[in-house]
C-alpha cells in the first residue's frame, strides 16, 4: 500500500484538528466547569454535524451489518470521550504541547501493541526495531517538551 501525498496530508491535517481540540476543549472547560461537560457539548455539536454530513451525503447504516459486529465495536465513541477529558483537563495544567506529546505516545503504543497482535481487526504488521525506536523518540519528546 502506498498512500498519495495528499492523503498523507489530510491524515496530518487530521492530526493537527485533535491538538486543536484539546485548547479548544479546556476553553470550554472552564466556562462549563467540568472536563465531562465540556466533552458532553464537545460530542453533542460533533453529533450534530456528523448527523448533518450524514443527512447531505445521504449516507444511511446497514443495520443487518450492524447486528453481526462484536460488541467491542459498538464503544469506539468511548475511547473518545476519555481523549477529550483528559486533554479539556490537561491542557491548562501542563500545555497543549506537553498533553498532545504524551496522547501521541500512547496512540504510539497501543497502536504498536494492535499491530503486532492483529487484535481489533488490524492487520498484522511485524513488529521492528525501527518501530520501537520510533516510539522511543516520541518519549524523548515527551521528556525534552517536560522541560522546557
Amino acid at each position: 500500500m502506498n498512500p498519495s501525498w495528499l492523503t498523507l496530508i489530510l491524515i496530518v491535517l487530521a492530526g493537527g484538528a485533535t491538538a486543536l481540540q484539546a485548547p479548544t476543549n479546556a476553553k470550554l472547560m472552564g466556562a462549563v466547569g467540568s472536563p465531562v461537560n465540556a466533552a458532553f457539548i464537545s460530542f453533542a455539536v460533533g453529533t450534530l454535524a456528523l448527523g448533518l454530513a450524514a443527512a447531505a451525503m445521504q449516507v444511511r447504516p446497514d443495520t443487518a451489518a450492524m447486528r453481526g459486529l462484536p460488541a467491542w465495536a459498538w464503544i469506539g465513541g468511548l475511547y473518545g470521550c476519555v481523549f477529550v477529558i483528559a486533554a479539556a483537563w490537561s491542557v491548562p495544567r501542563y500545555g497543549a504541547a506537553l498533553t498532545i506529546t504524551l496522547m501521541v505516545a500512547g496512540q504510539l503504543i497501543v497502536s504498536l501493541m494492535l499491530d503486532a497482535t492483529g487484535a481489533f481487526g488490524v492487520p498484522r504488521q511485524p513488529l521492528s526495531l525501527s518501530k520501537i525506536a520510533g516510539v522511543a523518540l516520541v518519549f524523548a519528546g515527551v521528556v525534552l517538551a517536560r522541560r522546557g
